[in-house]
Formats: C-alpha cells, structure tokens, sequence
C-alpha cells in the first residue's frame, strides 16, 4: 500500500490524470479498473477524515490524501518512467548549469540565460545532446517535492539563439504566464540582433504576416505572406559598422527588436524582408557569407540574442525586468569588427 499526501503542485487536477502521471507506464484502463475495484481512495477534511472511493473526475485539493493498494513491486513498474526515442537517455551529455547563467530564481521561477545549440526541449531533436529541461531537472533535484509537475517551459527561443529562458517550479505560475505570453499584453521580450547592411531608418516597425510552411523540405519554413498570421516587429538601431569584405566594403547594424507577437523564425523573417537578414542565419541570407565571417571573425551561428524580459510576477505581485548579458560570442565578434 502507498499512501500519498496532495501537495500544491499536484492540486487541481482530476484523480484519474493524476494517478496517470504518477504511474506512467499505467494505461488509462488500468488506472479506472483500479478504481473500479476500490484499490484507489481518497479522503479529505470535509468527509470526516475516511478514506473512500472518489471518481475519476473528483478534483484533488491541498491536504487530500491518496492510498493506493498495490503491491510495491507492482507500484514500482507502473511508475517507471516511459522513456521515449527522443529523450535524453542515462548515457547522454550532461552539462550542468553555469552559475553565471543562472538570471533568477526564486519558489516560483528559474530563468536562465541558455547557450546557443541548445535544444529547449527533448522533443526538438533525436540526439543525445543535453537540453534545458535535462539540465534543469538535474538543477533542482528533488527539491520541488512534487508527486507529478516537473519544471515546464513557459515560452521556447530556437536552438540557435541564446539569452532569457523562463522555466515554472509551480504549476499554478505557469498557467498565468503562458497565458500571458499568448495574449502579449503583460510581456514585453527585447532582442539584441546583428544584421547585414545599412538599415534604411534608424528605428521603424515591420507589420507583415507570417505563414509557416509545413511540409518545407529545409530550414527555411516561414515566409511573408497575405495568407499568413499577423506578425509585428519593432527595431531600432544601436550602432553601426563597416569592414572589408571579399567584394568591398559591407556595413553591419547592432539591432534592438521587439516583438509583440510570437511567431515562428519571426525576427529572422522580418528583419531578411527588410534585406537586413540575421548575420549567419543558415535559412534567411547568403550561407557563402558564412564561411566568410567564421574564417575572419569567428562568428559561428545566428546572432540572434533574447536580451531582456518584462513580466509580472503573481506572487511577488510586481513587474519585474530582467536583462541576460549577451554571449561572450557575440560581444568577441563585435570587438574584432570594430577594431
């Protein structure tokens, strides 16, 4: 028999998901025929401190206790996890989180600042690569003390870029901010980008919409288009460059952007409509500059950096703002162009 005690992080949640996410490897059959046959009960102040059979939809509450009449070698498979093709496997990369990265932290949130080629998620790609949820779990250990919520992502950034990821601790902040960051009313993101060319304004606003493309056949899977979804951009220029490239001279802009919506590859999109693509973006410009900025300047991937996050934070009841220094890559890149 395991006796389980209804924490924060579990409550609010029907009795039949939450058996489903503490024994995984339980089909949802299984879990409503242990019911079914009283191996599953609940009690709770209100009923008198007895413990009863509950139905699958009754919703657990803080303080709520669960017994579970299984064997425990029984018990024990059923909660194994199910480990799937694509997610990091015992033997993969682990690469624990440099101190320097970590941005904020509190109860409720761990923000970072993540590296370029990394992966937010295991479900990105089929690798043994390490990923931020992989690093994160390994972070914070069992200090969360939750029977089934593990550290969620609240908005993703691509695997090329680097800077501000927003990590819940708690299930309930991380309801309230992905809402928020659908609807943009309480999130304000601000990124630091490197472009080719002059821009034709020192500051201006892209309104153009996006269409992702399915079934693209390579990396570039956005484009402008009517039939896409409304997409707006907000840039301004910070400094400018020019250095001597195999043809003449090129000019290269430091960019501030906001986004107000979230679209796919949007900054990327946007700012290559305005033929300022990203600098060593491998979809969006001319990939024969690539080698061009790696032999010359070291540059090696996008440089695109998520730089600084406006928020409110509900259990602190405050906006906060938070600014991720931008990548050591990136300011060496810009020291060699200037000088």
């Amino acid at each position: 028999m395991k006796l389980f005690t209804i924490t924060e992080n579990d409550a609010n949640q029907r009795l039949d998901k939450f058996l489903k996410k503490l024994m995984p490897n339980a089909a949802k059959t299984l879990i409503f025929k242990f019911n079914r046959k009283d191996k599953i009960k609940v009690k709770f102040e209100w009923s008198e401190w007895k413990f009863k059979k509950r139905d699958n939809e009754y919703k657990l509450q803080i303080g709520d206790e669960v017994k579970i009449f299984l064997r425990d070698e029984e018990f024990e498979e059923l909660r194994k996890e199910i480990v799937k093709a694509n997610t990091l496997p015992n033997d993969g990369e682990r690469i624990p989180f440099d101190k320097k990265d970590i941005v904020f932290e509190d109860a409720d949130l761990f923000i970072i600042n993540k590296n370029t080629g990394m992966n937010v998620h295991p479900g990105d790609h089929k690798t043994k690569e390490t990923n931020v949820i992989a690093q994160v779990q390994d972070y914070l250990g069992d200090k969360l003390h939750s029977l089934t919520f593990k550290p969620s992502l609240i908005h993703r950034i691509d695997r090329d870029t680097s800077g501000i990821l927003m990590i819940a601790k708690k299930k309930e902040i991380l309801i309230k901010l992905v809402n928020d960051f659908k609807s943009h009313e309480k999130v304000k993101k601000t990124y630091y980008a490197v472009v080719l060319g002059k821009l034709s304004r020192e500051s201006g606003t892209i309104k153009k919409n996006l269409l992702r493309i399915e079934n693209a056949k390579n990396e570039a899977k956005v484009q402008v288009s009517e039939k896409g979804q409304t997409a707006i951009t907000h840039y301004e220029k910070i400094a400018e460059h020019t250095i001597n490239g195999p043809q003449g001279d090129i000019i290269i802009s430091e960019v501030a952007v906001q986004i107000e919506t979230g679209r796919m590859h949007q900054i990327r999109v946007h700012m290559a409509s305005l033929w300022n693509p990203l600098l060593w973006d491998k979809s969006y410009w001319d990939k024969r500059m690539n080698a061009f900025f790696s032999r010359n300047y070291g540059l090696t991937r996008q440089a695109l950096h998520a730089w600084k996050i406006e928020f409110f934070h509900y259990k602190r009841d405050k906006k906060m703002q938070l600014t991720a220094r931008v990548k050591k890559d990136l300011v060496d890149f810009i020291e060699k162009i200037k000088n």
